[in-house]
């Protein structure tokens, strides 16, 4: 079965995602890697790589999807909060929901990512400005907890989840 995978990555963690996918499944049924483009619609299977915007893809990535009619789609991505695979099963519905009606969801996987350095510096500003504020600090936590990933366990799983779509 051939394949495309296609991806946007604001800071690297996807792209991570992505290339493990690609190391796990064999190169020469590739028929695209990168960014959105109508080069990847030839394949058989469409592997759509997302980082979360606001619990969802960003608007460039919504257009993109869109141009799937027909297809059969897999989604992966990352999400700067994590932790809660419910959390991740939203995140994923709600991107599955920007499909054409008449696409095939494969199935999708999602794992948490690192946040940019100004994320974390927002934090803990608004934590020296309120101790005790526990919503601040909770996001400073998960800032924290973010910095590893993804890891390799989650490079192992999201190549784990690409085989097992194409039986490899």
């Amino acid at each position: 079965m051939t394949y495309s995978i296609v991806y946007v990555s604001r800071t690297g963690n996807t792209r991570l995602i992505a290339e493990a996918i690609r190391d796990a499944l064999p190169g020469k049924d590739c028929l695209y890697f990168g960014p959105p483009s109508p080069d990847a619609l030839e394949a058989g299977l469409i592997l759509a790589g997302f980082w979360t915007d606001k619990g969802s893809c960003s608007e460039a990535f919504t257009r993109f999807l869109a141009t799937l009619s027909g297809k059969r789609v897999a989604l992966f991505g990352t999400a700067g909060f994590g932790g809660a695979p419910e959390y991740f099963e939203q995140i994923l519905a709600r991107v599955r929901s920007l499909l054409p009606e008449d696409s095939s969801f494969a199935g999708g996987f999602l794992c948490q990512g690192r946040m940019p350095e100004a994320v974390g510096a927002r934090y803990r500003a608004a934590l020296a400005e309120k101790a005790e504020d526990t919503r601040s600090r909770a996001l400073l936590e998960n800032f924290e907890q973010a910095r590893s990933h993804p890891d390799s366990g989650d490079l192992k799983r999201a190549a784990a989840f690409a085989a097992g779509l194409t039986g490899n």
